[in-house]
């Protein structure tokens, strides 16, 4: 590979890199939210089934974006984009903390009731998704490359939603415990979330596969990769 690909291959890395930090800070900032997603109106242990946080919406982004980068650039580089991630979580959360902490002025359009409201739990969601995200990443990285060495780099829709849905369901539970834990979510509405969380988590695994080939076969191309042939970046 030439001094210049190597050079695209670091941008791209970090275009991907970013859309990661972006996807993962967002998910834990909006997560106060909840929607109904009604495709089917069914109810489980009490609980609409697809009563959801509007922070699951790009959370999934991110598996697809270190399954990229697991495939690509090996796992070396998906396990530092997550290290990352964790920084970027802590540095949100500090000023999150900080503006919260500081008063607002008389005429401010967001007094710091409102602000409180919505951001009052956020310490304790990043910390609960750092957690869960801290696993679940983990996990997803770690099968993924099992499954990369078992095919010998074949079958990558195998692979793809082997990991993300072992991951999706310790990012889900892990997540929920803590949320529930520290008072954030009642814990009846626990079972109900623990399923259709997942279960939407699943359904964008498989959903995402094609961009996942996609995402692959496009790489593979611009930079002449033979089967199972990773880049190393500068």
């Amino acid at each position: 590979m030439t001094l210049q690909d190597k050079l695209a291959a670091q941008r791209i890395y970090m275009v991907l890199g970013a859309l990661f930090i972006t996807s993962l800070v967002v998910s834990n900032l909006i997560f106060q939210k909840f929607f109904y997603w009604y495709p089917f109106h069914l109810e489980i242990f009490g609980a609409k089934l697809f009563e959801l946080s509007v922070g699951i919406l790009p959370y999934p982004v991110t598996f697809l974006i270190t399954d990229l980068i697991s495939e690509i650039y090996g796992k070396k580089r998906a396990n530092d984009i997550v290290v990352v991630g964790i920084f970027a979580s802590l540095f949100s959360l500090l000023i999150v903390f900080v503006s919260n902490f500081v008063p607002a002025t008389s005429w401010s359009p967001v007094n710091d009731g409102l602000f409180s409201t919505v951001f009052g739990n956020t310490v304790l969601a990043v910390f609960a998704s750092m957690m869960a995200y801290l696993f679940a990443q983990f996990v997803d990285i770690q099968i993924y490359h099992f499954w990369k060495r078992a095919t010998k780099g074949k079958h990558l829709w195998l692979r793809n939603n082997f990991s993300t849905f072992s991951s999706q369901f310790v990012d889900t539970l892990t997540i929920l415990l803590l949320l529930c834990w520290f008072g954030i979510i009642e814990w009846s509405k626990f079972k109900g979330l623990l399923v259709a969380g997942f279960i939407f988590k699943a359904l964008i695994a498989l959903l995402d596969t094609p961009f996942l080939y996609l995402g692959v076969y496009l790489f593979k191309k611009r930079f002449k990769l033979k089967a199972n042939e990773e880049i190393e970046l500068i």
